[in-house]
């Protein structure tokens, strides 16, 4: 999945943190959710304005950065 129009990172926002579409929501939010163990269905039902691709391109922006990690190791 290209998450790069989903994925954004705004100085002014967030600290510098990468969001979902510019929201205030933080790709670290949406996967601590999912670490907390609440449901796709939940989260989109607890936060409206979110999408299912952009709970999918949280996850595929979390698997592309511990990929560049492990190869910068």
């Amino acid at each position: 999945m290209d998450y790069r129009s989903i994925i954004t990172v705004e100085p002014g926002k967030r600290d510098g943190k990468p969001c979902v579409r510019g929201l205030r929501v933080t790709v670290y939010d949406v996967l601590d959710y999912l670490a907390a163990g609440m449901t796709h269905e939940q989260i989109l039902a607890e936060f409206p304005y979110l999408t299912e691709t952009d709970i999918r391109a949280c996850l595929a922006y979390a698997a592309d950065r511990e990929r560049r990690l492990a190869v910068a190791g």
